[in-house]
């Protein structure tokens, strides 16, 4: 059981290093709005990833199974949005376009700001077919769905670590000078990031359709 767990922490952790748009909004208010808002954005994204163990340790992957279309429909939503995110970092790295990452709008409080983590997690394709793989890996383990649950509380904990640290980072003054350096550089990789992944998603997506 310890090693099932191990597993599945560290395909939690792995997916959550990597960019998406829990770190965009994180790097975003840090950039912008300092420290504390950056942290306040990361509670709400460890919440948020609360909210998508419960539903799946309720059944939502039933639902997956008995409406396999619903698997498709987040594929090709989750394929468009991160397109969508793709688009306007590319654009931000080609024309004189308000940066993707510093865009983060008018001042937030702080309660504002957990609000703006919480809404990202819980909108994003990511974090819910994250949260499917790692209920289905427990669930074909042999461990009962109470332990999709149980293992929340360790992916909260990780985003707590991983989001924080990249807030704290990104608060710094150094980092904020570096990026001004190489903004056109960060947003057209983030633009290539997403792009693909977008991609790879929509053609899956549409292959299922016409299987």
């Amino acid at each position: 059981m310890l090693t099932i767990v191990i597993t599945a922490l560290l395909g939690t952790m792995a997916a959550q290093v990597a960019p998406g748009p829990n770190l965009i909004a994180v790097a975003g208010v840090a950039l912008s709005q300092g420290r504390r808002a950056a942290l306040c954005v990361v509670a709400g994204v460890a919440t948020g990833i609360l909210v998508w163990a419960a539903a799946f340790a309720a059944g939502l992957s039933a639902l997956f199974v008995a409406f396999p279309n619903a698997a498709v429909g987040l594929q090709l939503v989750g394929g468009s949005y991160f397109l969508f995110i793709a688009v306007k970092a590319l654009r931000s790295a080609c024309v004189a376009a308000p940066s993707l990452i510093q865009a983060a709008g008018r001042r937030l409080t702080l309660a504002a700001a957990y609000r703006r983590g919480l809404f990202v997690v819980l909108t994003n394709p990511k974090a819910a077919m994250l949260w499917a793989a790692v209920s289905a890996f427990l669930l074909a383990s042999g461990l009962p769905s109470v332990a999709v649950l149980l293992f929340a509380p360790l992916g909260s904990l990780t985003a707590l670590l991983i989001y924080g640290s990249y807030g704290l980072l990104f608060s710094t003054a150094p980092a904020q000078r570096i990026y001004a350096k190489t903004a056109s550089l960060c947003e057209a990789a983030f633009g290539a990031l997403f792009g693909a992944i977008g991609g790879k998603l929509l053609v899956e997506g549409v292959r299922e359709l016409r299987a």
